[in-house]
């Protein structure tokens, strides 16, 4: 069983530059530096909108919701923590969607149904 979380990244023009990490594998402690490394790259290239595309998660753990709300910290200056979401989620499998709400995080990160849908989210 191959447990490693692979990134691919793109970047789509939406009401605002949006940076697009697919993410494919498990997101767990093995995968929480992969994650976190490259949303500081994108961060210090210039990213300020992220949308992570769950589609392809098998399996996701506590340290990779420690990774996402990292990431979320990184994406989101303080002074706008209940104003404005930098970063978002969509495409996430049942049984992942599954474990994000019950344990709340949906309330900071929102995931839409679809790629479009969550570009179509943000705004400046």
């Amino acid at each position: 069983m191959d447990d490693t979380l692979y990134i691919s990244k793109e970047e789509i023009q939406g009401r605002v530059p949006i940076t697009v990490l697919r993410l494919r594998g498990w997101l767990n402690a093995q995968g929480e530096e992969t994650l976190l490394a490259e949303a500081r790259v994108a961060y210090d290239e210039g990213a300020r909108f992220l949308l992570l595309d769950l589609a392809e998660v098998d399996t996701l753990t506590s340290a990779g919701m420690r990774a996402m709300h990292k990431v979320y910290k990184l994406f989101t200056p303080q002074e706008e923590r209940f104003k404005a979401l930098r970063v978002k989620m969509c495409n996430a499998p049942q049984q992942v969607y599954n474990v994000l709400g019950i344990t709340g995080f949906l309330h900071n990160i929102p995931n839409y149904e679809s790629l479009q849908e969550a570009v179509d989210s943000f705004t400046e």
